[in-house]
């Protein structure tokens, strides 16, 4: 490695620090909560770039003597000064540790998730069309009640910091005794804040309304297209689940084909 001086090391940390000092500016124009970790990085960012590129200064060799005008000139080309770094090059070093420094880091999905929310304490949702496999009571009634494996993770993730309740309107009690068993089996009593008395049923689609406007849920999960629409004037947001493509119903109530789409990025 060669190298560098005193003068093009003091180059290569001012144009990172003002690139730096200009990203810092910025977010504190913008109030980001993450301001001081900017800060920081600021500093951090310099010292590791001074160390990086600094490198204990070797002896300097004798300089061969100048060979006459009729020798060979291939040792004149051979060797280059080490210390004598161009502009471009030092642009470039310096970028390369800038970009890695600021590579974007990817969220988890517990981050996403509560991103999406708002930061919504309270979920209601329905289970047919978003949890389960099955779209409607009758055929619930039919079948095992079978909970989507797509959608585990991002349930899961929504019980770590949110009130969640689960309702669904079922035609018997056997139906709910497959609701629950599913909900069981797939370990969300176990893994995941949700109890089973948070899991409601009800014998009509107005029943299922009227648990939502009771518990005055931040956000409001439903395939039904009629109980979104009703619902969208009483609750603050609202995740309609379609997978056709519907008109917005209204500015407080998003679409997704599913529910694990909607949190996907």
């Amino acid at each position: 490695m060669a190298n560098y001086s005193k003068e093009d090391l003091l180059q290569i940390v001012k144009r990172i620090g003002a690139y730096l000092s200009n990203k810092v500016s910025k977010i504190l124009n913008t109030q980001d909560l993450r301001s001081v970790w900017a800060i920081a990085g600021f500093a951090v960012a310099v010292i590791f770039t001074w160390r990086l590129f600094r490198t204990p200064s070797a002896p300097r060799r004798r300089q061969p003597k100048r060979q006459p005008h009729g020798s060979s000139s291939s040792g004149v080309t051979g060797h280059l000064d080490a210390n004598v770094l161009p502009s471009d090059i030092i642009d470039s070093r310096a970028q390369t540790v800038i970009d890695e420094f600021f590579q974007p880091v990817k969220p988890t999905l517990g981050q996403i998730v509560r991103q999406r929310l708002s930061d919504g304490r309270k979920v209601t949702c329905r289970l047919l069309g978003v949890i389960l496999e099955e779209s409607t009571p009758e055929e619930l009634q039919q079948n095992q009640a079978t909970v989507r494996s797509s959608v585990l993770e991002v349930l899961l993730e929504i019980t770590k910091f949110c009130d969640l309740y689960l309702m669904e309107t079922v035609l018997d009690d056997e139906s709910e005794k497959k609701v629950l068993m599913a909900l069981e089996n797939a370990g969300i009593f176990t893994s995941g804040g949700l109890v089973k008395d948070k899991v409601l049923f009800c014998s009509t689609e107005i029943g299922r309304t009227s648990f939502v406007r009771q518990l005055e849920p931040d956000w409001h999960i439903d395939s039904s297209l009629e109980i979104s629409t009703q619902l969208a004037r009483f609750i603050k947001y609202e995740l309609h689940i379609s997978t056709t493509k519907t008109d917005r119903i209204a500015s407080n109530v998003f679409s997704s084909s599913s529910l694990e789409q909607f949190f996907s990025s």
